[in-house]
């Protein structure tokens, strides 16, 4: 197609591109950098990682950092395979839990009207502001008045609450049109059969995106391992992997490298499997 003389959006390489590519090459590199350097970074040897000015790249690829992290592991009074359980168990309650919870409120602000709809989705909006710091003392009020310190709900109810989340897929959902739901009606279906049928169905990309963000929320998550968990075998993996910074001066380091990289990788692979539905979510959700 041509506009003006000028292709918009042409098969093939054309010199009208040049401008974009001259834009999104460096953004792409500025962007990726930080990947790079996450992956060189845990295969640099001990000269290499405390090397002045600091390499960006390796020289001399290692596995070392990772020989150390698995002996470490090994030598542990708990298995590392108990902190993987851990970090799962509460990983797949927290995700499950939190998109259950985000389409149902999104679902109800973006299609049924009752009083203080607005008000309600506006406290979602400005619960936006505030950072886990901020609540990090009536989190734990909470948790210990409740009486679930030291168990896995300790980990999964603080998480399952995600503002964003829900912001996300009710913006996404106004996109669905009404004249759907009120087929679906004159067939006879009940609030739940067109939650789960038609709206479901049609935010898919939003639950995805949902999904990908209370992943990232939980995996590296730290905090509910130092604040509400004083038994061991009830920390999760992200925890172990923090610590092992303080094992030593210099192999601590290398070993935090490579716990860096393996706690990165999940969320890599999940965010380029569902790059698309990231995407498709962030186009719409702020559309009316």
């Amino acid at each position: 197609m041509a506009i003006g003389g000028t292709k918009v959006n042409p098969k093939k390489f054309h010199k009208n591109q040049i401008p974009f590519y001259l834009y999104l090459v460096p953004v792409a590199v500025f962007m990726g950098a930080p990947i790079v350097y996450i992956i060189n970074h845990a295969f640099k040897p001990m000269d290499e990682l405390f090397a002045l000015p600091p390499k960006f790249f390796v020289s001399n690829p290692s596995l070392i950092n990772f020989q150390n992290l698995f002996q470490t592991a090994a030598g542990s009074s708990i298995p590392i395979s108990r902190y993987i359980f851990n970090s799962l168990v509460v990983t797949v309650a927290v995700v499950l839990l939190s998109i259950l919870i985000s389409t149902m409120a999104g679902f109800a602000l973006s299609k049924m009207k009752f009083k203080l709809k607005n008000t309600i989705f506006e406290v979602n909006n400005l619960a936006l502001m505030f950072v886990a710091t901020a609540v990090t003392i009536p989190r734990y009020l909470t948790i210990n008045t409740v009486g679930i310190l030291d168990t896995y709900w300790a980990h999964i109810l603080p998480l399952i609450a995600m503002p964003v989340c829900l912001f996300l897929i009710k913006q996404f959902m106004d996109k669905v049109p009404d004249s759907l739901l009120e087929a679906a009606q004159l067939e006879g279906a009940g609030a739940f059969r067109i939650y789960w049928k038609v709206i479901l169905p049609l935010t898919k990309p939003a639950i995805a995106t949902g999904a990908i963000l209370a992943f990232q929320a939980v995996w590296t998550n730290v905090e509910t391992s130092n604040l509400f968990a004083s038994s061991e075998g009830i920390r999760t993996l992200s925890f172990y992997m923090n610590t092992l910074s303080g094992v030593g001066t210099v192999q601590g380091q290398g070993m935090a490298a490579a716990a860096a990289l393996i706690m990165f990788v999940p969320n890599l692979l999940l965010f380029v499997v569902m790059q698309s539905s990231v995407m498709n979510t962030m186009a719409y959700s702020g559309m009316k």
